[in-house]
């Protein structure tokens, strides 16, 4: 029982320190989600030419933070046409592009990390292009396609089918302010909630645990971390094959990873631990659902060669310019709860997730919650309310008649 509540108060304590943190991101997300129709993407998203792939990332940036989502919207956009190239680089820009993990990162680990994600994730998209380019030949490409056609059936297709933006015939900022802004951001901010929230609690209480029971010397020595150069190539090597084994995604891996960074991988490997959120046992069985056994096969390789070498470019440049934190000064630490900024700030952001949860079950978010985990109406993406059009959420009150619309993707 000591252990377990061990484990629990490290868990716990971890909780409390990024809460804020989590709510800001997905606030953050959530406006930006808003404002950025995605309709069209697919018809952006036509070839694998460097600037196809530029803007696939800048849309996967925008796009939801959760990887089961990002998977089935991947598909979603190559049955509409998209590039196969250009899909991965969004899935991938979806998850570890997003404003959300940058936050939690700078909170728990340091801005150290947040740049590392960034500039690394930028790293890892370009090598997943080029390696497409080389290895996906055409009858692969055309088989893959036919596969995601059958339409079987992942995790949060639902979810990946929602486009929950508002319109964009008014300026930028007045959309913001209205009402139907505040609707559309409010269910933005509760879906994603909803989508990752699982996963969140999920590396919270593993990292607990890890933190609690496996002790310091056990990771010291399979990290190599009293050998500066085994570490460094070790680290992101071995980095994706624990994030694999972990079974948790989307932003629930950084407590995890934060737990990691103290115990001794590299700062590279717990980069490549972070990216490796794509390549967990359930979503790689969602790859050989969606594409067949052998394309799964190539993006597992794809993926894990680019989380790699992305964790070694990562080594080498912040280890280059003297950027890697020290360990013992790493924002990592757990402690108690006390009245400290990170009270102010968790009450403050407390309030604001519960006016946009107030907002979202008053303008009709709960029945699209519903239709989170389920089957597009049309089989790859879009309503489940409207066959070509849109579905708007009406709720009573103050600000009836609002909407936010669901359009096809």
């Amino acid at each position: 029982m000591h252990a377990v509540a061990h484990a629990l108060a490290v868990a716990g304590s971890m909780t409390w320190q990024i809460t804020w943190a989590l709510i800001l991101g997905f606030a953050l997300a959530a406006v930006i989600q808003a404002l950025v129709p995605k309709a069209a993407i697919a018809r952006l998203l036509g070839d694998d030419r460097p600037r196809t792939i530029a803007v696939a990332a800048g849309l996967g940036a925008s796009s939801s933070s959760c990887s089961y989502a990002a998977v089935a919207l991947a598909r979603s956009l190559v049955r509409m046409g998209a590039s196969f190239t250009a899909a991965m680089a969004f899935e991938i820009a979806s998850t570890n592009l997003v404003v959300e993990l940058g936050v939690l990162l700078a909170v728990l680990m340091g801005w150290q990390f947040t740049a590392a994600e960034f500039s690394g994730g930028g790293v890892m998209i370009i090598v997943v292009a080029l390696l497409f380019r080389m290895l996906a030949r055409q009858p692969l490409l055309r088989a893959a396609r036919q596969q995601a056609d059958r339409g079987l059936p992942g995790q949060m297709e639902g979810h990946a089918a929602m486009d929950m933006s508002i319109s964009t015939g008014k300026p930028l900022l007045r959309r913001l302010r209205s009402a139907e802004g505040l609707t559309a951001v409010s269910h933005v901010f509760v879906m994603e909630w909803a989508a990752v929230i699982r996963d969140i609690v999920a590396g919270l209480l593993i990292a607990g645990c890890v933190g609690a029971w496996v002790p310091a010397s056990f990771w010291q020595g399979f990290f190599f971390s009293g050998h500066h150069l085994a570490a460094a190539l070790w680290g992101p090597l071995i980095g994706p094959v624990v994030a694999m084994l972990s079974f948790v995604c989307s932003v629930g891996n950084v407590p995890m990873a934060a737990i990691l960074w103290r115990a001794g991988i590299s700062f590279g490997g717990v980069t490549a631990f972070i990216f490796a959120d794509l390549l967990i046992l359930p979503i790689v069985n969602i790859y050989r659902k969606y594409y067949g056994a052998r394309m799964a096969l190539l993006i597992v390789a794809v993926f894990y060669a680019a989380m790699v070498l992305a964790g070694y470019a990562v080594e080498l440049i912040f280890g280059g310019l003297g950027l890697v934190p020290h360990r013992a000064t790493a924002p990592v630490a757990v402690t108690g709860v006390t009245w400290n900024y990170t009270t102010w700030l968790n009450v403050a952001c407390l309030l604001l997730a519960g006016i946009l949860v107030a907002r979202f079950l008053r303008t009709g978010g709960p029945a699209m919650l519903r239709m989170m985990g389920g089957q597009p109406a049309d089989g790859q993406g879009g309503s489940a309310a409207h066959e070509h059009g849109t579905a708007s959420c009406h709720g009573p009150g103050p600000g009836a008649g609002d909407h936010v619309t669901v359009r096809n993707r």
